[in-house]
C-alpha cells in the first residue's frame, strides 16, 4: 500500500511539472521569441484594407492565412467553402463538405457552381477552374489558383475601370510559388490582391 501511495505520488508530481513545463513555460518561450523575430506573423499575419501589414486587430480586414467572403461582386471571389453554414468561411466551423467524389449532391453542386462562374466570368463552363466550384479541405483556404485568378481578371478590371494587362500583373506579383520550390501549385492570396486592386483603382 505505501509503495503504491509513493507511485501515485510520483506520478502526481510528474504530471504537475509536465504541465508547468511544457503547458505554460514551453508555450510563453516560443510565443515570446515569435513575437520578437517574427511579430507580424506571430500576431496572426493581420492586413489593413490598403494591403500594409499591422499587428492592431482594429486596423486588420484579414488575415493572410485565412479566407473570407468577399462580399463585392467587382473584386476577386475565393473558392467555395464548406465551413460553417452559408456562404461558409466560418474560423470556428473549419471543415469540409465530407462529401465523396461520386456523391450525386456534390456532382449537383459542382455543376451549379461551374453554370455560375461561367456565367458571371463570360467564358464556357469548360473554362472554369477545379478550385472556382470545389471548397478546400479546411474551408478556409487563403488562395485561389492562377487560373482562377486569371479568369477573373477581365471582370474586375472592367468593374474597377483598369486596363486588363495591369490588373494581370497584380495577379502576377501575388502569385506565390510553390512551398519550397516543390511542394503544392502556384497560388494566389485573395485578401492581397483585392488589396492591390483597390490601390490600383484609387490612383488611377
Amino acid at each position: 500500500m505505501f509503495s503504491l501511495y509513493r507511485q501515485s505520488l510520483a506520478g502526481l508530481r510528474a504530471m504537475l511539472v509536465a504541465t508547468l513545463v511544457l503547458g505554460l513555460a514551453y508555450p510563453l518561450v516560443v510565443q515570446g521569441a515569435a513575437a520578437v523575430a517574427a511579430p507580424w506573423a506571430s500576431q496572426g499575419s493581420m492586413v489593413t484594407a490598403d494591403g500594409e501589414r499591422t499587428t492592431d486587430p482594429d486596423e486588420a480586414v484579414g488575415s493572410v492565412l485565412i479566407g473570407q467572403v468577399v462580399d463585392d461582386p467587382d473584386l476577386f471571389q475565393p473558392r467555395p467553402s464548406a465551413a460553417g453554414d452559408g456562404y461558409g468561411y466560418d474560423t470556428l466551423a473549419s471543415a469540409g463538405s465530407n462529401l465523396g467524389p461520386e456523391s450525386p449532391d456534390l456532382v449537383a453542386l459542382v455543376q451549379e457552381r461551374r453554370a455560375e462562374v461561367a456565367t458571371r466570368e463570360g467564358v464556357t463552363v469548360s473554362q472554369v477552374p477545379v478550385d472556382a466550384v470545389t471548397a478546400s479541405g479546411s474551408g478556409l483556404d487563403p488562395h485561389v489558383s492562377v487560373a482562377y485568378a486569371e479568369l477573373q481578371a477581365p471582370r474586375v478590371a472592367r468593374a474597377q475601370g483598369l486596363d486588363v494587362a495591369d490588373v494581370e500583373a497584380l495577379v502576377r506579383a501575388h502569385t506565390d510559388g510553390r512551398t519550397l520550390g516543390v511542394l503544392g501549385e502556384p497560388r494566389v492570396n485573395v485578401l492581397e490582391l483585392n488589396a492591390a486592386v483597390l490601390r490600383a483603382a484609387d490612383d488611377d
